[in-house]
């Protein structure tokens, strides 16, 4: 999976004191934790309470276990790093004839491209050549800023209208289309251990995949689960805004980790599918609360393509809770949505 998800854009926060204290019997929280998608870290707190120990819920070496093995397959399905992965082998097939593809590619690609048709093309899981270009993907970075030429090039081979999924067929529509996942694998993830947990009778958790979180239920001590909005700064790293999701999944998306500079011009590495290169506004931060992390990891990815004001005209039009962060000569402006609002703590 694209090395350059490691950066993570917000963190969770074990708060101690917060809102609905319990005064049932002491629970146990288990934390779990490793590496996927070659340097993406993962953070997995979960509740076992008295009753459980020992019954319904797996020992947490079994459940670790099975954790790896869903973020492996994940990996072996969509990764664009693993050369003979499903997506890889996809990607280097130059038929337009339809293949049929796993359950869990075809789940990732039917909304990517549904996001991809409602943010009107700003959400473009067919950017690949672009990333690639721009040395955000595997090929590495270039020695210098891709010329007018090369970006041309590149936006021709890419479309969210030349990918056709029906059913579990999916189809090019030009031979070199090439799909990149990163900005929706990560959510996808935390989607899939989330509910792994659930089947397996975890029901009060935190799930953190490289910044993506999806959290249910209550701590340990009985309150419910913070995460803090990280300030949009490169200088340091500190606590913008606390929120209590509740039982939801939470994306942000942010031009202030990830980026390179060449001859004191700084570039994103999110770009931009109708000018074929790295964001130049105002907007910096992105943050949704939705009941699917895959969901929210997309939907944030495309409004920052989309700058501060359309970003925020199509949260409101959407009815969707984000908080946006712009920077401004003197600090940062915070737009939020109504829906947005009951989560701020």
């Amino acid at each position: 999976m694209n090395k350059f998800l490691y950066g993570i854009v917000f963190f969770a926060l074990i708060m101690l004191a917060g809102c609905y204290p319990s005064n049932e019997l002491q629970k146990e929280q288990i934390h779990l934790q490793g590496i996927t998608m070659g340097t993406v870290s993962y953070n997995i707190k979960y509740i076992v309470q008295p009753a459980e120990q020992g019954q319904s819920i797996p020992d947490e070496s079994v459940i670790h276990e099975n954790v790896e093995q869903i973020l492996k397959q994940l990996n072996q399905d969509m990764s664009n790093w693993i050369s003979d992965s499903e997506l890889s082998k996809f990607n280097t097939h130059h038929s337009m004839e339809p293949v049929e593809i796993s359950e869990g590619l075809r789940r990732v690609l039917a909304e990517s491209i549904r996001l991809g048709h409602l943010s009107d093309g700003k959400l473009d899981v067919t950017i690949g050549p672009l990333i690639n270009l721009w040395g955000f993907g595997p090929e590495g970075r270039p020695e210098k800023a891709p010329t007018q030429d090369e970006i041309a090039q590149a936006k021709a081979r890419i479309g969210i209208d030349k990918l056709t999924l029906e059913g579990n067929m999916l189809a090019k529509g030009i031979p070199d289309l090439y799909v990149d996942l990163s900005t929706i694998a990560k959510g996808y993830a935390v989607d899939l251990v989330a509910e792994y947990l659930d089947e397996v009778g975890a029901h009060n958790y935190l799930v953190e995949i490289g910044g993506e979180l999806r959290a249910k239920g209550f701590k340990h001590t009985g309150e419910l689960w913070s995460v803090a909005i990280e300030k949009p700064v490169t200088t340091e790293r500190a606590v913008h805004q606390i929120i209590i999701p509740k039982d939801n999944a939470i994306a942000t998306s942010g031009d202030y980790r990830k980026y390179f500079e060449e001859n004191g011009q700084r570039f994103s590495h999110i770009i931009d599918p109708e000018t074929g290169k790295p964001i130049n506004h105002t907007l910096v931060s992105v943050t949704v609360i939705h009941p699917s992390s895959m969901t929210a990891d997309g939907l944030s990815t495309a409004m920052m393509l989309m700058g501060p004001e359309k970003a925020f005209a199509f949260a409101e039009e959407h009815q969707l809770a984000a908080y946006l962060i712009s920077k401004s000569d003197n600090g940062f402006i915070e737009q939020i949505t109504v829906e947005f609002m009951p989560y701020l703590k």
